[in-house]
């Protein structure tokens, strides 16, 4: 701001008679569909529906905190026609730390035909993750999630705000020893969709996943975020009506902490 050409002061008077001058500034959140570049890998496209692999630390929709640099705004680069779907065509999100595979439809026939196959359940969505302690028996979590009332960040199973129903296939693959600590690598599968979902069912198993400290989680070995990753998709094609499967290895950094655990402790 500007008083008769002097940059003003915090708390300065004006005067009548005084000329002021002052330069909107742009909110953060303006930019939020902004086309950027932003890395992320395409598996696979067609016509409707474009199949992308996520890697860790991009977030998935502009938000508080991060108005820019996610992947929608590089859909939108890479994309552009993404402009005329509602968020770029993003039907379902994975965390900012979760690594991983995600549909996007290409236009908004698309888009209704994929988001009702996920309200249907029909959407197979496989994930790995590996969480503390011993679990050696495979079963389902059906607990509704909501906002936490104490912690607005986190999601919770106790006296949440505005539960919705929440369903947790899971089945543990191999335990371990790492820095002497017991840890499972186990494979969850969802039938919903809910913000935080496996992370907070495995907590509610006293099960946090390894590295995530929003819920219980400690680091272990190089562990620098939750370890969970998306590894399997599956949905029903709009065009041709078949099923269509897609499957994607570990993150490296995910890989490399399996591959420094003594497996079988």
């Amino acid at each position: 701001m500007l008083l008769n050409g002097q940059p003003g002061r915090i708390k300065q008077m004006a005067n009548p008679g005084d000329t002021l001058l002052v330069h909107e500034q742009v909110p953060p959140e303006s930019q939020a569909f902004t086309p950027e570049d932003v890395a992320f890998t395409v598996v696979e496209e067609s016509p409707d529906w474009i199949v992308v692999y996520k890697p860790a630390g991009l977030v998935t929709h502009p938000g508080a905190g991060n108005w820019q640099g996610t992947l929608l705004n590089g859909l939108l680069y890479r994309y552009p026609e993404l402009a005329r779907v509602a968020r770029a065509g993003i039907v379902h999100r994975l965390d900012k730390d979760t690594s991983g595979l995600l549909v996007v439809a290409r236009h908004e026939k698309s888009q209704t035909h994929l988001i009702r196959q996920l309200q249907a359940r029909s959407v197979s969505r496989e994930y790995i993750a590996l969480v503390h302690g011993r679990l050696t028996r495979p079963g389902t979590v059906k607990l509704p999630i909501g906002r936490d009332p104490r912690v607005p960040v986190r999601m919770a199973v106790d006296n949440p705000t505005a539960p919705k129903p929440a369903i947790t296939h899971y089945a543990p693959l191999r335990v371990g020893q790492a820095d002497g600590v017991t840890v499972t690598e186990v494979a969850c599968k969802l039938e919903t969709g809910r913000t935080h979902q496996i992370r907070v069912h495995m907590m509610s198993l006293r099960h946090p996943l390894v590295g995530d400290a929003l819920y219980g989680g400690k680091p272990v070995g190089s562990a620098q975020r939750q370890l969970l990753h998306a590894q399997a998709l599956a949905f029903d094609d709009i065009a041709s009506g078949e099923r269509r499967s897609f499957q994607v290895p570990l993150a490296e950094d995910f890989q490399r902490i399996l591959d420094e655990i003594h497996w079988g402790g």
